[in-house]
């Protein structure tokens, strides 16, 4: 969380990323650590010397909302991409106070990703297709580079100014979705730092969160190497290709769209390219297969 920001020790998918991630929800209605009015200065330190800073809206339960539009201000003086998940919080910080509905507008402008449920994304733009509030949101963005619409078992959207990518979620036996959203982001943020396709980035980011699924709890039970490429080699997809074309076909600026298939297809319309799960695979795989079989997150 911001009060004890700290450096992550590279992982098998991350390197040198700095998250800002408040989980403990408070009931008062103070912030949880409300002696904290300015940003301190060995947080600045931290951030200074991160490639991510990643906040999601639990932090607005910890920390008052200058303090976390003063860290994002931090990020993009210091070079440090800025990742922003409003979570079920953005719905009530819309509606919350002016600070608050400030450092909310702060965070959605000024963030370079963006990541929310798409009934998250719905609540925010009042647009009930994921692919056209994903198109909103980044629209309304200052520095925002991509959007990722997360669908839980149907899969996930990355929506960029020239792109929208589509990547169906892997068919798992769901023990527990706990760490389910964190493990997701980390891969997007790997994603990210390697500047990998985004399909190639939505398809391990999958991945990462369904090996999660199948654990139990967070911190060092999130998802395992081994697990993660196992799922990717076995590409078993949760593949609804009208969902798709239904939520992609609309979009207003009529730009490509890439479809994750496990299937060859045609009689797309132009816009729409499938790409072979396969290819992915074989583009991602050797990134990770010469990492220890024992890796997995850590928190």
């Amino acid at each position: 969380m911001l009060g004890s920001c700290r450096p992550i020790s590279e992982t098998w998918f991350l390197q040198c990323c700095f998250v800002c991630d408040a989980s403990r929800a408070d009931f008062s209605k103070e912030p949880a650590f409300s002696w904290i009015r300015k940003l301190p200065v060995d947080i600045r330190t931290a951030i200074h010397h991160s490639k991510i800073l990643f906040c999601n809206g639990y932090a607005f339960d910890e920390f008052f909302p200058d303090v976390i539009a003063s860290s994002i201000d931090c990020a993009i003086c210091s070079g440090t991409a800025v990742f922003f998940d409003p979570g079920p919080r953005g719905k009530s910080l819309l509606h919350g106070n002016l600070d608050e509905q400030r450092a909310l507008e702060h965070a959605l402008r000024l963030s370079d990703v963006l990541l929310l449920t798409s009934d998250e994304a719905e609540s925010l733009t009042n647009i009930r297709n994921p692919v056209q509030a994903g198109q909103e949101l980044l629209k309304r963005g200052i520095r925002t580079k991509q959007v990722v619409i997360k669908m839980g078992s149907r899969g996930s959207i990355m929506i960029t100014k020239n792109t929208i990518s589509c990547a169906p979620a892997f068919k798992i036996d769901v023990v527990d979705t706990v760490g389910c959203g964190d493990s997701f982001t980390a891969a997007i943020a790997f994603g990210f730092l390697h500047d990998l396709p985004a399909v190639n980035t939505l398809t391990l980011a999958n991945a990462v969160g369904a090996a999660t699924a199948t654990g139990c709890g967070a911190g060092r039970n999130v998802a395992r190497l081994d697990k993660v490429l196992q799922l990717m080699r076995e590409a078993d997809l949760n593949e609804d290709i009208t969902l798709w074309t239904e939520l992609t076909e609309g979009n207003s600026l009529r730009i490509e769209v890439s479809i994750l298939s496990g299937i060859a297809r045609n009689g797309f319309s132009e816009n729409i390219v499938a790409v072979p799960v396969t290819k992915v695979v074989s583009e991602v795989l050797p990134m990770f297969e010469a990492v220890p079989v024992r890796s997995a997150v850590q928190a």
